[in-house]
């Protein structure tokens, strides 16, 4: 069956990939790099417009029986050892500029996924509105030094969590595009994104029970695209969430 999403505002939703080489191709052509920092307060003479979109968000047509169909083809392996894991070492400094659009990744993802923005300069995001895929509320996001960690970009597969699935075998560049593609990259509540933590499908989902079955598909395309393998716990709670999609 076709998918169906909650609409969403502004929000490009990923609908599952129909073959593992579309995966990987549309993998490859949504790279773009990131490092996060400690915001700082807003600057003088923000502009209020419609933030400008990211590049290079995924779309494509699909069912959820095709992302079942991909994860039917990730290794069931269990987790390699921590030993080595840096985040900054292993998979470059958070929120740089590394598609060289001028803004870094931090701020490409937020005038992706906020509404109702207000910017400094052509891409610094000073304010906006979020509609949280992860709670299902709405976030008033307000760049600040107390204020912009409500606001976090989540790694939707965790850094150590694909450390520990597969990509110490990848090279230090290709680590780099793991850590910054748009593919792998949302806009969700901090508190939320917390408790996360570096959890799999096995051990962490969104509270909010309709966003999961997209949750897990984007997990497995992004496992998919960088030959990256799943535990057995984790390949059978994303059959269970999978199972339950219409």
């Amino acid at each position: 069956m076709t998918q169906q999403y909650r609409r969403r505002t502004r929000r490009t939703r990923l609908t599952p990939l129909t073959t593992l080489i579309v995966v990987a191709a549309v993998a490859g052509a949504l790279l773009y790099t990131a490092s996060q920092q400690t915001d700082a307060a807003p600057d003088a003479a923000p502009t209020t417009q419609a933030a400008p979109a990211a590049t290079g968000v995924p779309a494509a047509t699909g069912s959820w029986a095709d992302s079942a169909a991909v994860l039917a083809t990730l290794p069931i392996k269990g987790r390699a050892p921590k030993t080595g894991y840096d985040r900054e070492g292993q998979f470059g400094t958070a929120w740089v500029d590394v598609d060289r659009n001028g803004c870094d990744t931090r701020n490409d993802v937020l005038a992706r996924d906020l509404t109702a923005t207000t910017l400094s300069g052509p891409c610094r995001v000073l304010t906006g509105s979020l509609l949280d895929p992860y709670t299902g509320t709405t976030i008033a996001f307000v760049r600040g030094n107390d204020t912009s960690s409500l606001v976090q970009i989540d790694h939707v597969v965790a850094l150590l969590n694909a450390w520990e699935s597969g990509a110490q075998q990848l090279s230090p560049e290709r680590r780099v595009e793991l850590a910054n593609d748009p593919l792998n990259l949302l806009a969700v509540d901090g508190p939320t994104n917390s408790s996360k933590g570096a959890g799999d499908a096995a051990t962490w989902l969104p509270p909010d029970t309709a966003f999961r079955c997209e949750y897990v598909a984007r997990q497995i395309a992004v496992k998919a695209a960088y030959a990256l393998w799943v535990t057995q716990a984790e390949h059978d709670a994303m059959t269970r969430v999978l199972g339950g999609c219409s």
